[in-house]
């Protein structure tokens, strides 16, 4: 594959376009829009392994004796608990990993619309001459 130069209509315009404020504000919105969208992203893939997690052990835990008790971790010590009290905590937990992971891909689609509308509104004004591609 040969690389060229773009030429200037290629770019979308010439170079002494001018960058008006509230161009600069939409690419400073754009801007704070993508670090909110990696950390949403982030914070989204750790709950998912989070409950992925939870799912594997509440596994485990239905081949132990139900007279058994089991470890269960609070803030930072463990008590034991009976099998079956642990099992309805992990499914509680589990629950509200469920709805906090809801929420993020609510907040991640919001961020990525308005993203969306930034990108076209941006690539309009500027053509080429603007990369937005994260």
């Amino acid at each position: 594959m040969q690389r060229r130069m773009l030429t200037k209509e290629e770019e979308g315009g010439n170079e002494d376009m001018e960058v008006r404020r509230e161009d600069q504000e939409k690419i400073n919105r754009f801007s704070s829009l993508h670090q909110k969208e990696t950390g949403l992203e982030e914070e989204l893939r750790s709950k998912i392994k989070e409950k992925e997690d939870l799912e594997e052990v509440s596994g485990e835990l239905e081949l132990v004796d139900e007279e058994e008790k089991v470890p269960y971790q609070v803030g930072d010590c463990f008590i034991s608990l009976p099998q079956p009290q642990v099992l309805e905590l992990l499914e509680a937990t589990t629950e509200t990993i469920d709805e906090e992971v809801g929420v993020l891909k609510e907040k991640l689609e919001k961020v990525q619309e308005e993203m969306g509308e930034l990108k076209k509104a941006l690539y309009g004004r500027f053509g080429r001459s603007i990369n937005l591609e994260t």
